[in-house]
C-alpha cells in the first residue's frame, strides 16, 4: 500500500486579514489541532520581528509540525541580477523557523544578465536549506518557457534545485496545468493544491472539487510521495473544523488515484 503525502497548510489561505490579527502562532495551533502534517509559514504576513519568528519556531517543535518558510521576495530583479540581500533574509527565516525548505520565485531572471550561480550554491550549502523554485501568477516568473530556461541553466551550472508546483498559478499566465507537469514533475518537491474558477475579470482560488480544472488528473501526473499544502481560502465561523475537513479531504482524495 501507498504511503499517504503530508498534508500541509499554507497560512495565507486563512486571508491576510485575520491573520495579522490573531498572528500566525494562532494558526500554527489551529492546523495541529485540525490533524496537518505541517504549515507553510508565509513572510508578508510576518509582524517583522525576530522574536515572533522564535515564537513560531517554538510552537512547531513543541507540536512536532513540519514547516515550510514563503519568502514574498524574488530572487532576481528586473534587470537579471540576483537579489542577495533577499535571498539571506529568506535563508535567515528559515534558520530560525528550524525550516530546512525555503520556497521563492525567480522574479527577473528572464534577463539573466547576472546568474550568479556560484554565489547561490554557497549560500544554500552554508545554511543547509532547500531551495523550491515556485511557479507564481507573473508571466516574468510563472510561464513554463522561462521556468524551464531557469531550471536548465540551473542544472548546468550544478545546482539541481526543486520545485514547489502550485496547480492554479498556471491559469493566471494562460498556462495548462498538465502540460507544466508533463514538464516539471520530475523535479517538484512540494505541491500547492488549489483549484481555481474563472469570474469575469480575473481568476480565483476555490478548492479543488470546486475547480474547473481537470484537478484528479493533475494530481496523477505529480509525485504521490511529497508534501500538499492547502492553497485556497478557508473562511467560516468554526475554523478548526473547516480546516480538519479541508485536511481530511485533501488525504482522501489522495488514497483515491
Amino acid at each position: 500500500m501507498t504511503s499517504q503525502p503530508q498534508v500541509f497548510v499554507s497560512l495565507g489561505s486563512f486571508g491576510a486579514t485575520e491573520v495579522k490579527r490573531h498572528g500566525q502562532d494562532w494558526f500554527v495551533r489551529l492546523c495541529h489541532e485540525a490533524g496537518a502534517d505541517g504549515v507553510e509559514i508565509r513572510g508578508e504576513l510576518l509582524a517583522g520581528n525576530d522574536a515572533e519568528l522564535e515564537v513560531l519556531a517554538g510552537s512547531m517543535r513543541d507540536l512536532e509540525l513540519a514547516c515550510v518558510y514563503s519568502s514574498p521576495d524574488p530572487l532576481w530583479d528586473g534587470q537579471g541580477r540576483l537579489l542577495n540581500q533577499h535571498l539571506d533574509k529568506g535563508l535567515a527565516a528559515a534558520r530560525t523557523l528550524g525550516s530546512q525548505t525555503l520556497k521563492m520565485s525567480i522574479g527577473g531572471f528572464g534577463a539573466f544578465a547576472d546568474p550568479a550561480w556560484p554565489s547561490l550554491a554557497g549560500r544554500l550549502a552554508e545554511h543547509g536549506v532547500t531551495l523550491l523554485i515556485e511557479n507564481d501568477q507573473t508571466p516574468a516568473a510563472g510561464c513554463v518557457d522561462v521556468l524551464q530556461a531557469f531550471f536548465d541553466q540551473a542544472d548546468q551550472a550544478g545546482l539541481n534545485l526543486g520545485m514547489t508546483f502550485d496547480m492554479g498559478n498556471w491559469h493566471w499566465n494562460g498556462e495548462c496545468p498538465l502540460q507544466a507537469a508533463q514538464v516539471f514533475s520530475g523535479r517538484v518537491r512540494y505541491v500547492h493544491c488549489k483549484g481555481v474558477q474563472r469570474q469575469p475579470t480575473r481568476w480565483v482560488a476555490v478548492p479543488l472539487q470546486e475547480s474547473v480544472m481537470p484537478w484528479r488528473a493533475l494530481l496523477r501526473a505529480l509525485p504521490h510521495d511529497v508534501p500538499r499544502a492547502i492553497e485556497y481560502p478557508l473562511t467560516g465561523d468554526d475554523l478548526a473544523t473547516i480546516t480538519r475537513i479541508a485536511i481530511e479531504q485533501l488525504r482522501t482524495l489522495e488514497t483515491t488515484r
